[in-house]
């Protein structure tokens, strides 16, 4: 999980976990993330199933 946060976010769990900016800067970027894969999803369905 420490690896994947360096690398994901440029901060170890610690950081994250103790300095709140940081951490809602990273799950805001999450939540754009999840949206993106969303949309990108649906836009394949549709193309899919014309």
């Amino acid at each position: 999980m420490e690896k994947s946060m360096q690398q994901s976010h440029g901060m170890g769990y610690k950081e994250y976990s103790m300095n709140l900016n940081r951490r809602l800067q990273v799950e805001k970027k999450r939540e754009n993330d999840y949206k993106k894969c969303n949309n990108l999803v649906s836009e394949v369905e549709r193309q899919v199933h014309r």
